[in-house]
């Protein structure tokens, strides 16, 4: 099977079975909107502490948003915040290296699943829609740790 259409069907499967939709109670919460093509997507955080203990999520769009969110849920439910910005870092670099950057097994190893992304890095207009719900995650954590909403 080539890369290309295992990566495709890593978001699809994402897209049809959603990692934490729904929103569930959560320290503070971010919305965003891609003007470009109408995906939004409302995102929920809870922190206990330092570690990220529920990201839940809300929203509307093409497979590519709605895949990337369930993805982010995957990665990041039960890390540390330093870890979790970590990956967030990871997977931006991937996002705006316009297709230059091939993951490799260290990236594979922060991403997982996020790393079936590469191929929408080649396409600016989709780089937002797989960024929108990490930019809301990284709004919403901001939000929780500056209210000082931390269990």
């Amino acid at each position: 099977m080539k890369l290309d259409s295992m990566y495709q069907d890593v978001i699809l499967d994402h897209y049809k079975h959603p990692h934490g939709r729904g929103l569930r109670p959560g320290d503070a919460e971010a919305h965003h909107v891609n003007p470009t093509c109408g995906d939004e997507i409302t995102v929920r955080v809870r922190l206990s502490g330092e570690t990220i203990e529920d990201v839940s999520y809300e929203g509307q769009g093409c497979s590519i948003s709605q895949a990337s969110a369930s993805v982010l849920n995957e990665l990041l439910v039960g890390k540390e915040l330093a870890e979790a910005r970590r990956i967030q870092e990871t997977f931006l670099e991937l996002m705006q290296s316009k297709g230059r950057v091939e993951p490799d097994d260290a990236m594979e190893e922060v991403l997982e699943d996020a790393v079936a992304f590469a191929g929408v890095s080649k396409y600016p207009a989709r780089v937002k829609c797989a960024l929108l719900s990490w930019m809301a995650w990284k709004d919403a954590t901001a939000k929780a740790l500056s209210e000082g909403k931390t269990a």
